[in-house]
């Protein structure tokens, strides 16, 4: 068979793609896991966004900066309910991670420590995510 026989033959057998008894329900279960890693994908970001947007408010109530000449008693007031907010978003989770056994004080704790901590968690989810990601494929 000569390469002007065989170029357009192979071009043939590629046209069209062969059907497959089971093409629908194949493509059920693909559509069905790609909804649930989106959910998955999407609770996480949320519940990653909610942990960031703590540590930031309470990385910003503790800063010490002062962005106006006179707060006044409004912003005082309103200082104080998130110094509380984040107060008892730090105990609840201290209290949860009791709950598994570790028992972290956080309010003695300085900026550095809270930040490896959050660090190590980081890379923790960034390695399951890896691992379910490589068993997936």
């Amino acid at each position: 068979m000569s390469a002007d026989e065989f170029d357009p033959q192979i071009e043939r057998l590629f046209a069209q793609s062969p059907s497959f008894p089971d093409a629908a329900v194949f493509a059920h279960s693909l559509e069905a896991r790609l909804e649930r890693t989106g959910r998955l994908r999407t609770l996480a970001v949320t519940v990653a966004g909610v942990v960031g947007g703590v540590v930031a408010v309470s990385q910003g109530l503790g800063s010490n900066l002062s962005l106006t000449a006179d707060a006044g008693e409004a912003a005082r007031v309103s200082n104080i309910g998130l110094a509380n907010a984040a107060t008892r978003t730090q105990q609840a989770v201290e209290a949860g991670l009791a709950d598994f056994g570790v028992n972290l004080d956080l309010a003695s704790a300085g900026g550095m420590p809270i930040f490896w901590l959050g660090a190590a968690l980081l890379i923790a989810v960034a390695l399951t995510g890896a691992m379910r990601l490589s068993q997936e494929l």
